[in-house]
């Protein structure tokens, strides 16, 4: 389905994943992150980046992946994301839920 975010219509699932990847940017996260009630700083952008790269590798996430990742560890992680952390930061990274996510 479409969603008009920041000024761009992009499509996402049901749930308000981006379904294309290609249609994220910065002003798109940081509407979503403002969707979330955050506001994102530089550390929060460094996470979201190390997502990003694990999705473009193919490489599964989950919460224990993030903690031994050396980017965060979990106790920040819930800091930056404090609500359903992997599956908020993966919505506003612009990536798909992690199968990990319920």
């Amino acid at each position: 389905m479409d969603r008009n975010i920041a000024g761009v219509t992009i499509q996402v699932n049901e749930e308000g994943y981006l379904t294309n990847f290609a249609q994220w940017n910065t002003a798109i996260g940081d509407a979503l992150a403002a969707e979330a009630d955050l506001a994102l700083t530089p550390r929060h952008w460094e996470v979201l980046n190390y997502l990003q790269t694990e999705f473009k590798n193919d490489s599964p996430l989950s919460i224990r992946k993030i903690g031994k990742s050396g980017v965060v560890d979990i106790k920040e992680f819930y800091q930056l994301f404090p609500t359903a952390p992997l599956k908020t930061a993966s919505k506003i990274a612009g990536i798909p839920k992690p199968a990990s996510c319920i």
